[in-house]
């Protein structure tokens, strides 16, 4: 993704795979796309960057405890000026927070919504190292 992009507000900026078999995932997107994943550390959890020759595309990860229930599926991310008061303004706008505001470390501050119909978005401002 272009780092300019990345920052722009309003912009998709980045894509995230959930899924309950990572190396299923790897293999099967690997297979099928030609991407490359890299295993990055972030925070508590293992993440793997997925690659599209040298660019970073999207980053794959095992379901969060906290989300048992869900299936498998690839989260969007738009970025925002403020996560915390573009969560607050999506509430008011009857949105559900799923994930209050929070920060991923040397990345930024994430939150993810359901909108009023139901469909999921993440929301995140990216820190300048991000």
């Amino acid at each position: 993704m272009n780092q300019e992009n990345m920052k722009q507000p309003g912009l998709f900026s980045w894509n995230e795979l959930l899924t309950t078999d990572i190396d299923a995932a790897r293999k099967f997107y690997g297979k099928l796309f030609g991407w490359t994943m890299e295993d990055v550390k972030t925070c508590d959890m293992g993440y793997s960057m997925v690659k599209a020759g040298d660019r970073e595309v999207a980053g794959m990860m095992m379901m969060p405890d906290n989300a048992v229930n869900m299936s498998p599926a690839w989260g969007a991310y738009v970025t925002v000026d403020d996560v915390d008061s573009s969560t607050a303004h999506a509430e008011s706008l009857h949105a559900k927070v799923c994930v209050t505001p929070q920060d991923i470390p040397g990345v930024g501050r994430f939150s993810v919504i359901t909108d009023p119909q139901g469909a999921m978005l993440a929301m995140i401002s990216y820190s300048d190292g991000g």
